[in-house]
């Protein structure tokens, strides 16, 4: 069962990000500040959750979270501060958005870049701990998701309908045939090891 919270007192804000070790198309982030009293038996990890169940839990999140965002990274800047800061950048800017300020934020992972001068804490696999982390994953997974099937029809021969920008086989093959698109990471090793 997910950790509803860090400490007892104070908001927190679960962020996560999504589509880092992508390819292609931009990173996703997500800030999430849930009720106390949130609980649903199938919130977990965003990548532990079959689509389906993900938009549907979206939806939920979104209606009964106190507060939350969205933000992304294009390829371009991706390639100028590099995916790291990139994945920092985009949960800065989710947490931008918020409409009130975080006492703490609890960050899946193991770095993050000081927002302000709010706390924060690294939680590896934090995404399967914390409610508000799954809720964030889930956030920045389906809205990225979404972004890459918009843009799967025009890139037709990449896959992206299936493999959303990761370095599926598939997807390597094709920009090994066809080149890179401009929503391709150029910063990113492309090669098939064909």
């Amino acid at each position: 069962m997910l950790l509803q919270r860090f400490k007892n007192t104070g908001i927190e804000a679960g962020c996560d990000e999504a589509g880092r070790g992508c390819l292609a198309g931009p990173v996703f982030a997500a800030a999430v500040i849930l009720p106390d009293t949130f609980y649903h038996p199938d919130l977990n990890d965003s990548k532990k959750i079959n689509p389906v169940t993900r938009l549907r839990l979206r939806a939920i999140i979104e209606d009964k979270a106190l507060y939350w965002a969205v933000a992304s990274v294009n390829p371009k800047e991706i390639d100028k501060i590099n995916i790291l800061n990139a994945s920092f950048k985009a949960m800065h800017l989710a947490i931008d958005q918020l409409d009130v300020k975080p006492d703490r934020l609890l960050i899946d992972g193991n770095r993050f870049n000081p927002y302000s001068s709010i706390p924060h804490h690294c939680i590896i696999k934090g995404d399967g701990k914390y409610a508000s982390i799954a809720a964030a994953s889930i956030i920045a997974k389906t809205y990225r998701d979404e972004y890459m099937q918009s843009k799967a029809s025009t890139y037709a021969q990449y896959g992206w309908k299936t493999n959303m920008g990761y370095p599926t086989l598939e997807h390597r093959k094709a920009i090994a045939k066809y080149g890179p698109t401009p929503l391709h990471r150029k910063s990113f090793r492309w090669h098939p090891d064909v």
